[in-house]
């Protein structure tokens, strides 16, 4: 065993957003040294006196000015010793969902940029980032089946075209949207508001609202959201 073992630690963000029935991630433009900028997950090393989430925040607010409140451990990424050329690095990442229409990023620290892709046309990113996003999508997509966590990249209050649009472009399928009606409503998880969508188009639309207590409760006594699609 080398006494001079010298790893370091470092966290990554994926952070999804969602607009205009488009999936979008946030990614940074970084530049070190002499080397051409790149695109980046957000992230960075854990210092020696913060938890990894503790980090994983901070890092995402100093390069892109975005705060979250939750984050969800992905997965741990350091098989490939040379992952990092600059040093050995074991990456923890983590992942978010966020309604991206009431954020504002803007690139500080030793990002250059920052900005939301569409998530099929990220840029080809530096290190091992694009396995770890690849690891995100199928992470985003298993859970969007079993946990109601599509509410996270919707407006608090939305259209049911919208959320039907949202399980269509993530999953990249279509759907019975009859059949998806009426099995999101005999969950009783969302509620029907007095509000109509402000798009003047046909007929006024309500709008709803995920009422996250209520599905906490349901949790409680064994309720199981489940979506499935042939």
């Amino acid at each position: 065993m080398s006494e001079n073992q010298n790893i370091r630690v470092a966290v990554d963000a994926i952070v999804f957003g969602y607009q205009n029935n488009q999936l979008y991630v946030l990614l940074i433009q970084q530049k070190f040294g002499t080397n051409d900028s790149y695109w980046a997950l957000p992230g960075g090393l854990v210092q020696i006196d913060e938890s990894l989430e503790d980090a994983v925040k901070r890092e995402l607010k100093e390069e892109t000015n975005i705060s979250v409140n939750y984050f969800e451990q992905l997965f741990t990424f350091g098989d490939d010793v040379f992952r990092d050329p600059r040093n050995r690095v074991i990456s923890v990442a983590y992942f978010a969902l966020v309604d991206s229409s009431k954020l504002k990023v803007k690139a500080d620290s030793d990002a250059e940029n920052a900005q939301w892709f569409k998530i099929d046309e990220v840029p080809a990113l530096a290190f091992d980032h694009t396995i770890i996003l690849r690891k995100a999508m199928q992470r985003l997509k298993a859970k969007l089946t079993y946990e109601p966590i599509g509410f996270d990249l919707l407006p608090k209050e939305f259209l049911f075209s919208e959320l039907e649009n949202l399980y269509c472009t993530i999953l990249e399928k279509e759907i019975d949207r009859r059949n998806f009606r009426k099995k999101i409503l005999s969950f009783e998880i969302i509620e029907e508001t007095d509000h109509f969508s402000p798009i003047k188009s046909g007929r006024p639309a309500k709008l709803f609202k995920f009422n996250k207590q209520k599905y906490n409760a349901l949790l409680k006594k064994g309720f199981h959201f489940e979506i499935k699609f042939a």
